[in-house]
């Protein structure tokens, strides 16, 4: 399976992502609408005193998953992903943070004043989960570096 084209391919038809969190030996995970840039980056907003906010800023470590919701008669496929997590500030109707909202979510420059921060996920390592065209079902991994195996 080419893990990089499988997770490019997947991307565009997904909205929401499970983000996970944890400090004090305490998970957290919400859901949050996310978009992506060319590098496999991803971006969200959220009001900084959501639990997940504060415990970014506490624990940058994060980790998740998009995945499409399927019945028991469906094969499923989804991605998780592991990496760090910080708070953007100073963005503009120039940054291409704020490009990458309006384009996929069409949200326009009133997302730039009001209480909603956003947050960019440098992805470390992207795993592949499918059991649609891998028999048995497979896990396959993508590191940052490009690396890739099972």
């Amino acid at each position: 399976m080419d893990v990089e084209k499988a997770i490019r391919d997947y991307l565009p038809g997904m909205l929401h992502m499970s983000l996970a969190t944890c400090v004090d030996n305490k998970p957290w995970v919400c859901e949050v609408h996310f978009v992506y840039d060319d590098d496999l980056n991803l971006y969200w907003r959220s009001t900084p005193d959501r639990r997940h906010s504060q415990e970014i800023v506490r624990n940058p470590n994060v980790a998740g998953n998009i995945v499409e919701q399927h019945g028991a008669d469906m094969k499923p496929r989804g991605l998780y992903f592991e990496g760090t997590a910080e708070q953007l500030s100073g963005l503009t109707e120039a940054s291409p943070e704020y490009k990458l909202f309006a384009d996929r979510l069409g949200l326009g420059p009133d997302i730039l004043d009001n209480p909603h921060g956003f947050y960019k996920l440098t992805v470390a390592d992207w795993y592949v989960f499918d059991a649609r065209e891998s028999k048995p079902s497979q896990k396959y991994h993508l590191g940052r570096s490009g690396d890739k195996n099972e």
